[in-house]
């Protein structure tokens, strides 16, 4: 029994035959062969057989029979496959191998005897996983790229992989990015492709799912909290430094590796929907492929465990939705992405939550929404609700339009008009706040001369913003006279130029 992980070596490494390996292991021919055959069998890689025990290799090799003593062998195979099912205990099994068999082994021998054999079972199978309780999720190391058609650069992406406990059935998507919005679409996806939402979602310490990781109290990334809500899953993520919390996934990517991206390694893909269709197959033929040991693949176990004790998805899709944080502002706006919303004014100066899809953007105050507005991809503009306005309650607020008239004139007449124009040119005086305040900054930075007379100049040029004034004091042009200003014709599509008709007359 010492020298089976020498043959192992020279068979499984080295690639000797039986007549070699007799030679160099000192043993007979017929033990090297039988030897060799329990190899084949096994099917077990020797990077694996060399970390084992000899007591354990032995006896995987040449399992105990069933019969010992007189008494009855348990089937461990069938121990361990209902030990996934939820609620089941060793304590019941033996239970019921008990009233089956009345002279066979009593609680204590049984737990021991199912221990030892789940040493010498396959390294993976050690772990009992309940149907249905945990999908694992993580990232691939090694990444899949695709090829742009138009200049040939190599497009480095992600590969995303997800795994059931109880089944190790797989699923696996190649995304641009480690985005919390694609971390999301990718769990989405993958409880798609399973048909139904296990108990719980391990993700290891990913941003994507993890605002901030602690080994005690991690924080769960808010997108992803509300999508696992939806879904009436928990999130239990990997603990740090803790290795076997992620074991199965950990696998997962190794086999996604070794037969997704090793499989697709010569072939050319010029677009990621390409890349993920060959992504599917590939997936597909793994989850189908016998596992050894075992002689099931990934799918019937999925069929015979994990997909009845998955639970229903919801009726509806979650939508995926942004969250931030933002400080209501003077004129009872918030931005979002450039776009303005409103909110009900007695919220200024106070935090609100703000959460926003492609179609819709939502304002929380103390958990409770306080406005909702349909989005707009508009930047500049504002999107108010009159509801949210002060009307008679305008007296009461810090900054109203008479105040920013005169702060205005403090820095002279051009500037209050200006405010007047800025204001009288928005649908609301509120929303011309914001560009009357800046100029009003700009005379922090600038002397007030200077910003005086980059007012005359942009009521000259009926630019009336912020930006305009800006713009002309940091190029110094804001002391241009009117004279001096040159003819210039704005482009324009039909606007052929000069030296369109010199060719024309050249003809």
């Amino acid at each position: 029994m010492r020298k089976l992980k020498e043959v192992a070596r020279l068979y499984l490494e080295l690639n000797l035959g039986v007549r070699p390996i007799a030679r160099a292991c000192n043993i007979s021919t017929s033990t090297a062969s039988l030897y060799v055959e329990k190899l084949k069998g096994l099917g077990v890689p020797y990077r694996e057989i060399s970390e084992m025990d000899e007591d354990v290799l032995s006896g995987l090799l040449f399992p105990k029979e069933e019969k010992v003593s007189g008494k009855l062998f348990p089937d461990f195979d069938y121990l361990h496959g209902e030990l996934k099912k939820k609620g089941v205990t060793l304590q019941l099994l033996h239970e019921e191998y008990k009233r089956d068999n009345p002279d066979g082994y009593e609680r204590s021998q049984f737990y021991h005897l199912y221990q030892e054999w789940a040493k010498k079972a396959d390294p993976v199978m050690r772990f009992t996983h309940k149907a249905g309780e945990k999908m694992f999720i993580d990232f691939s190391g090694d990444k899949p790229h695709y090829q742009e058609p138009a200049t040939g650069k190599i497009i480095e992406v992600e590969l995303f992989v997800s795994v059931l406990g109880a089944s190790s059935y797989m699923f696996a998507r190649a995304v641009p990015d480690q985005t919390k919005e694609g971390f999301v679409d990718c769990n989405i996806k993958a409880l798609e492709f399973y048909g139904g939402c296990p108990e719980c979602l391990i993700p290891d310490n990913l941003k994507g799912a993890i605002t901030h990781a602690c080994y005690y109290d991690p924080e769960i990334n808010r997108t992803f909290a509300a999508m696992a809500e939806h879904y009436h899953v928990a999130v239990l993520p990997a603990r740090v430094a803790k290795p076997r919390d992620k074991a199965k996934v950990e696998s997962g990517v190794l086999q996604a590796q070794r037969r997704i991206l090793a499989v697709l390694r010569n072939r050319t893909f010029f677009s990621i929907t390409e890349l993920n269709k060959a992504i599917d197959e590939a997936t597909k033929n793994l989850n189908l492929r016998p596992m050894k040991l075992i002689n099931k693949s990934r799918y019937d176990l999925f069929m015979e465990s994990d997909k009845p004790a998955l639970r229903p998805l919801p009726d509806e899709r979650f939508v995926i939705a942004s969250w931030k944080k933002a400080k209501v502002h003077i004129d009872y706006h918030v931005a979002v992405e450039k776009t303005y919303y409103s909110v009900p004014y007695t919220l200024i100066g106070q935090l609100v939550d703000i959460r926003y899809t492609g179609s819709i953007v939502e304002m929380y105050h103390k958990g409770r929404r306080v406005a909702s507005h349909v989005r707009m991809n508009k930047p500049g503009a504002f999107v108010t609700e009159n509801l949210h306005m002060p009307h008679q309650h305008r007296q009461y607020l810090e900054w109203t339009p008479e105040r920013i008239r005169l702060w205005g004139a403090k820095i002279g007449p051009s500037t209050k008009e200006l405010m007047d124009q800025i204001m009288e040119h928005r649908d609301h005086p509120e929303h011309g706040f914001r560009s009357c305040l800046g100029i009003i900054r700009l005379s922090k930075i600038h002397s007030p001369e200077r910003v005086e007379n980059a007012c005359k100049r942009a009521l000259e040029l009926e630019a009336y913003n912020y930006k305009s004034v800006k713009s002309l004091l940091e190029r110094n042009l804001e002391n241009l006279l009117p004279a001096e200003k040159k003819n210039i014709i704005p482009l324009h599509a039909n606007v052929r130029g000069g030296s369109y008709y010199g060719e024309v007359a050249h003809d």
